[in-house]
């Protein structure tokens, strides 16, 4: 896992720097993640929000209610459409960086499957890794 690391949307209006590696990495099952990546689940890697710099563009975000009760929002690329970023109403100062925005993704390893109480039935998850029905630290 690199030390820092960058990436951007997939038109390359929106580009970033991190300056720490994830502190976290997984996989999103809950109903809200899989509308916003059109799939099964959205991949992250939890990073401390100081940490990233957006040195392109300004990324456009949408906001919603968690089940949590937070409000969740997701940054992406209004002209690609590109997800980049989620974050909540937690107050913990993390953000989450969706690994397919990286210049290299291939580093990128998920340590857990959270919020597997809304996988659907086709999903079929990495059996090797911890699986949580919602999510453990209460996002």
């Amino acid at each position: 896992m690199p030390a820092t690391f960058s990436g951007g949307c997939a038109c390359g209006a929106i580009r970033y720097e991190c300056s720490t590696e994830p502190m976290l990495m997984g996989n999103c099952h809950c109903r809200d993640c899989q509308r916003a990546s059109g799939t099964g689940y959205s991949s992250a890697a939890l990073v401390p929000a100081s940490a990233v710099k957006i040195v392109k563009g300004e990324p456009k975000y949408h906001s919603v209610t968690a089940a949590s009760g937070r409000t969740a929002r997701r940054g992406f690329c209004a002209e690609c459409g590109s997800p980049l970023f989620a974050d909540n109403s937690s107050g913990s100062g993390m953000m989450a960086i969706k690994p397919g925005s990286f210049d290299d993704p291939s580093w990128f390893k998920p340590m857990a499957d959270i919020w597997t109480s809304s996988a659907q039935p086709w999903d079929h998850m990495n059996p090797n890794l911890p699986k949580f029905p919602k999510d453990p630290m209460g996002g």
